[in-house]
């Protein structure tokens, strides 16, 4: 059977179902709208992932260990729901080991990241038979793939991806095998894709990336970051704008300076930390040192008041000490942070770090970053009372509070809050006032002006 929408006997489209189900970062959430947006322009209906399907596409990650396995649940999982379907796997697990997906019984096709765009074409083209594997060295990759969407179902936030790709290498992360050299999308096409997804109601957009950051350093001329988030907020395409994960280095005082000032540029900024130790910082291969980041989160802080600054932690590196530990508690306890991002470290094939003497046991890893979140979720209480009878704008999103009933959204500094009151449909921004903070998220009244 070719997944395709062929004709019945009264000569109607006989419409195909595909489900789709994404793992990993937001750059895998771009690409995976994207291939359902073309799908669906071809006439195939898409289903929860849950439902039985004649297609499956899984979009995989493989930044740790975790992640394979949860791939591989998932493949196993379509595969269950119809033996019949063709699956399709794709993703930064298939782009790195493309022979242990080929080993499950049932997987129809594997791509690599770099084939991604040829997804559409080759589902609707798919026949039986063992497994077909397309994989390129993702190195030698040169332009970004082109895969964005118009439109994200069952999200009141869009995603942009502007970048793709990796070049710090740092000793724990495939990533860069996985993704390939970092490559830009031209800041007119950022600009037309923008224009876009705000006629289709989006309020809020966020800029993704692998290594945001690096964005347009390929490009010819040579462009920077800073100066297309300025054409951005200038143009005024849509009213909010927020940034997702960006390196310390690459947090100038000018990009600082454009967040205070914008207006549209989003409160938050979300920075790897990854260890407050300088040893294993070293060994990382990172480019910066505790003292520079403390230095850094101060002056995030002083320029833009009520910015939430959220950090990346890696808990159980080699080598690393009760000590070296102790160093990164010390240095998250010191710095104004709203929120962590915990995860233990997961040993990488490929990487430096997987041969690096001193590998810590699982349970102490787990020990750690346990510890870590329990000071993250204080932080996250702390920043966020800090805005009880103050007032905040929220963008509500089409989800309710299962506690209250109310509401939910996000404040432009990244504060999830329950809205009670008039006004409160989805994909509107409202003014409200935070009244208390209960069970992880700020409840708060509508403010009518």
């Amino acid at each position: 059977m070719k997944l395709t929408a062929g004709m019945d006997r009264k000569g109607e489209a006989e419409m195909v179902r595909v489900a789709v189900a994404t793992l990993g970062c937001k750059v895998n959430q771009c690409e995976s709208a994207g291939i359902a947006e073309a799908l669906v322009a071809r006439g195939i209906t898409l289903v929860p992932f849950e439902e039985a399907a004649d297609g499956y596409i899984i979009n995989t990650c493989t930044v740790t260990g975790r992640t394979d396995y949860q791939s591989r649940q998932l493949i196993r999982r379509a595969i269950r729901k119809n033996p019949a379907a063709a699956v399709l796997v794709t993703g930064c697990y298939a782009q790195r080991a493309p022979e242990e997906i080929a080993q499950i019984r049932g997987v129809r096709f594997i791509t690599g990241n770099a084939e991604k765009e040829r997804i559409p074409d080759i589902l609707c083209e798919m026949t039986a038979g063992a497994p077909r594997v397309l994989v390129g060295n993702i190195r030698d990759a040169k332009g970004i793939s082109r895969l964005g969407a118009t439109l994200f179902p069952e999200h009141t936030r869009a995603f942009l991806k502007i970048q793709d790709g990796c070049d710090a290498f740092c000793s724990y992360c495939i990533v860069p095998h996985a993704r390939g050299a970092s490559r830009s999308l031209p800041a007119d096409e950022v600009a037309d894709r923008i224009a876009s997804i705000s006629r289709a109601g989006y309020r809020e957009i966020v800029l993704a990336g692998i290594h945001l950051g690096a964005w347009g350093r390929d490009l010819q001329p040579r462009a920077d970051l800073v100066t297309l988030i300025r054409r951005i907020a200038e143009g005024c395409a849509v009213e909010r704008l927020r940034l997702s994960s960006i390196e310390p280095r690459e947090l100038n005082a000018e990009l600082i300076a454009l967040i205070g000032a914008s207006g549209t540029v989003c409160r938050h900024l979300h920075i790897p930390l990854q260890s407050g130790d300088d040893g294993i910082l070293a060994a990382m291969r990172r480019d910066y040192d505790a003292a520079f980041f403390r230095d850094l989160v101060r002056k995030i802080h002083a320029a833009v008041p009520g910015i939430a600054v959220g950090i990346d932690l890696m808990a159980g590196f080699p080598g690393e000490t009760e000590e070296a530990f102790a160093n990164t508690l010390r240095l998250v306890e010191e710095i104004p942070v709203a929120y962590l991002h915990v995860f233990p470290y997961s040993r990488r094939p490929g990487t430096p770090a997987a041969t690096m003497a001193g590998q810590i046991p699982e349970p102490e890893k787990k020990r750690r970053a346990e510890r870590l979140r329990a000071v993250g979720a204080l932080k996250r209480q702390k920043f966020a009372e800090k805005f009880i009878g103050t007032p905040l704008s929220v963008l509500v999103e089409g989800r309710t509070d299962k506690k209250t009933g109310f509401p939910v959204g996000f404040s432009d500094n990244y504060i999830p809050i329950a809205v009670r009151g008039d006004g409160t449909t989805a994909n509107r921004i409202v003014r409200v006032m935070p009244e208390a903070f209960r069970e992880g998220r700020l409840i708060a009244e509508v403010i009518h002006e």
